[in-house]
């Protein structure tokens, strides 16, 4: 049977390939006639460019196997969930706020997406800690040794990172997004409290205006009032 089905579709693709060489000669003739006769030239090519897209959709249909639908209609756009559309709607949003490449962003935020389904840390908290860490910059490394996204120090997360193979592995910004969700995680629990818990991602536990807070707290602000219309109550 397989023998058979792949006999079909070698027969099916010469029937094009000839099909498609025969075409473009009579578009070669027709060529050549209308150069020499300038008063026909613009019907003989239009009529041979309309007869190569015919004959071109005739070949492209021989090669179809049996059994597949071939639709000349307009291609429909992907059905997007509600999340897809959450998501793409608030990379639209960082991508011009950061003045970041959009498929970039994308990635970012699914990445974020998936360590907060993981950690149970709120997505938009991680992309508000990208946001005010390195502003998007994968490879932005502080003087301190901070790497990545989320601006990890490796040696204070050594046990975090054992599994990924080291403090290298930071730059890899689906990994540096997961560990730096795991690291909010457990300040979270630690710390007993969102705004706690950044003073100390930041190493300013003891400052008293909890000024990094505000700060990722007003930036997960603005992302929210772009995901508000996605989000039910409850």
């Amino acid at each position: 049977m397989e023998a058979a089905n792949t006999l079909q579709a070698w027969r099916a693709l010469s029937r094009a390939w000839f099909f498609l060489r025969a075409v473009l000669a009579l578009f070669g003739v027709a060529a050549l006639f209308a150069a020499a006769h300038p008063e026909a030239r613009e019907a003989l090519l239009s009529a041979s460019r309309e007869a190569v897209l015919s004959q071109a959709a005739v070949a492209l249909r021989a090669t179809v196997p049996p059994g597949v639908n071939f639709s000349t209609g307009p291609i429909q756009p992907p059905v997007l969930t509600e999340r897809e559309r959450e998501q793409r709607a608030v990379t639209e949003m960082l991508a011009k706020r950061f003045r970041v490449a959009q498929e970039a962003v994308g990635g970012f935020v699914a990445a974020a997406y998936r360590a907060g389904k993981d950690t149970s840390v709120d997505p938009l908290l991680i992309l508000a800690v990208i946001g005010i860490e390195s502003r998007f910059n994968p490879v932005a490394e502080s003087s301190f040794g901070a790497r990545g996204l989320m601006q990890i120090i490796p040696k204070f997360h050594k046990e975090k990172l054992v599994e990924h193979g080291g403090g290298d592995a930071l730059l890899d910004p689906e990994i540096n997004i997961l560990v730096g969700a795991q690291v909010l995680r457990e300040y979270i629990r630690r710390f007993g409290g969102t705004e706690s818990a950044l003073q100390a991602y930041a190493g300013a536990f003891e400052e008293p205006t909890s000024m990094y807070a505000k700060q990722v707290l007003s930036e997960r602000s603005r992302i929210e009032q772009v995901v508000a219309r996605f989000r039910r109550p409850g």
